[in-house]
């Protein structure tokens, strides 16, 4: 009883706000945990007299000592490191659409339950199928594969949910502090990983504590979270009553997915455009920064996870920054929607491209790269209330599915680009890491500058389909009409 008085005194959009946040958060802890675990799974390649390595400085190896002796060490190249890594992305691009298709269909709730469920699960039993088949690396690249199959459709769902629960004037606010989940997550990873490994002695661990949580997570979203405001029995007549006037744009009643459309819109492609530069360089940095600190500049596996986590820790307090300042911007009509959009997103582009190759010029100074890797993640930060929440601008009637489409294929960029620094960076030297990082710089340029030719906020025609059917009904009597006037002029006048 109790509790249902508290949640009553909640707006349960707030409510659905802070479990998404935790969405995001638990999605991320399951992605991570690899990216810095391996770093203990194979040993680190010594590499002495190069003049663009850094030197190694003498640490104190005991977790390496004890893995190697309980022979929990793999013999993974580079290159096979880069094709487990990039498995997750693989999965994760199949289910984007189905995924988007299922919460628009049956809620967004049931959607992002099931697929972090079964990400939770697998993630919990790695550790057990990776001893057992003997650090098979296909087997470990099966695993990562069906986790991001599992975690493909929680985008989509969360943006569904988001387009029915969330107002035009709270939609960069919440839409940021939910999506800004995953850079808590992976700094919480990073972080509680290296502890727990120096701890423990056993890389085994973390994926324990991740998968435990990520089930205690489902829990309280199942007992908490709703996939409309019409259907919760805690949201209030005034809640709900807001809610209904002002998200007015989404449709009642369900309507069939306008796919030609879809496909066939300039501002979808320049945002699958700025999705593709994102993950790319994002996820160059998330997958392989732990590897970069661990092998170019020798960090030990405490202050890898510490210092890895200071560019996230950045990044996530100028995300809530820029996502209060882009609502005020646009709410005061100091700029509009698709000029706030537009600029967001240019800073969260061309920052973070400038920065991580300045990274790379930083040579062994642990001070400087990490600096520079910091600037490029704060700069990062303000492309949640840029092209992220964009979606819900164009289509609240179809978010989910809009988002599978831009978020799956952006995802085929995070599929090559882990892949690709394992494959160019065999001797992690300084030289073969600045090669990485000038190839993400053109690939931000080059997407950045086709969203702001063609990306917009204005809410496309489609978005209502029995309105769009009446203007191309409507476009083409027109047409026809202005044919037959044409025709009747030549007529009389010949």
């Amino acid at each position: 009883m109790k509790i249902s008085i508290l949640l009553n005194l909640i707006p349960q959009r707030y409510v659905l706000g802070l479990m998404g946040f935790f969405a995001t958060f638990t999605n991320y802890t399951i992605m991570v945990v690899l990216n810095i675990a391996i770093t203990q799974m194979v040993p680190s390649l010594q590499t002495q007299g190069d003049p663009n390595t850094c030197a190694t400085i003498k640490v104190n190896n005991t977790l390496l000592g004890q893995l190697e002796h309980k022979k929990e060490t793999y013999d993974w190249n580079e290159s096979t490191k880069g094709i487990i890594l990039s498995a997750y992305f693989w999965g994760y691009i199949f289910t984007h659409i189905p995924g988007g298709m299922l919460a628009e269909r049956f809620g967004g709730k049931h959607t992002l339950l099931f697929g972090i469920l079964v990400a939770s699960i697998i993630t919990f039993i790695t550790p057990w199928l990776t001893v057992t088949s003997n650090g098979d690396w296909r087997v470990v690249t099966a695993l990562r594969f069906l986790i991001g199959f599992s975690q493909g459709p929680s985008h989509p769902a969360i943006n569904s949910l988001l387009s029915k629960w969330v107002p035009l004037s709270e939609r960069a606010k919440l839409g940021t502090l939910v999506f800004s989940g995953s850079l808590i997550g992976t700094i919480i990873t990073n972080v509680v990983s290296g502890a727990l490994m120096k701890a423990t002695g056993n890389w085994s661990s973390c994926f324990y504590f991740f998968g435990t949580a990520g089930v205690i997570w489902c829990i309280l979203w199942q007992l908490l979270c709703y996939s409309q405001p019409s259907t919760h029995p805690f949201i209030t007549e005034k809640e709900l009553e807001y809610l209904k006037t002002k998200i007015d744009s989404v449709s009642k009643k369900r309507q069939p997915t306008p796919w030609k459309a879809i496909w066939t819109s300039p501002p979808i492609w320049a945002l699958v455009a700025a999705q593709l530069g994102h993950d790319w360089g994002f996820f160059t940095l998330l997958t392989d920064l732990p590897t970069y600190m661990s092998d170019v500049l020798k960090f030990s596996i405490v202050d890898n996870g510490i210092w890895n986590s200071i560019p996230y820790l950045v990044m996530w307090i100028c995300s809530m920054f820029s996502g209060w300042l882009c609502d005020f911007l646009i709410t005061r009509k100091y700029l509009k929607i698709t000029f706030a959009r537009k600029l967001f997103t240019i800073i969260s582009s061309m920052g973070p491209s400038v920065f991580s190759m300045a990274a790379s010029y930083s040579g062994c100074d642990k001070n400087l790269t990490v600096t520079m890797f910091t600037l490029a993640m704060a700069f990062k930060a303000p492309f949640y209330c840029g092209f992220k929440v964009n979606a819900l601008d164009l289509a609240p009637n179809y978010a989910g599915i809009v988002m599978a489409v831009v978020n799956g294929m952006g995802a085929i960029a995070g599929g090559i680009a882990p892949f690709l620094a394992g494959a160019l960076t065999e001797n992690h030297t300084l030289l073969e890491w600045r090669i990485v990082f000038w190839m993400t710089f053109g690939c931000y340029t080059i997407t950045t500058i086709i969203y702001c030719i063609w990306g917009t906020a204005e809410i496309q025609p489609w978005n209502d389909p029995e309105k769009y059917e009446m203007m191309k009904k409507y476009s083409n009597t027109s047409s026809n009409v202005a044919i037959d006037i044409k025709s009747t002029e030549k007529t009389e006048k010949l």
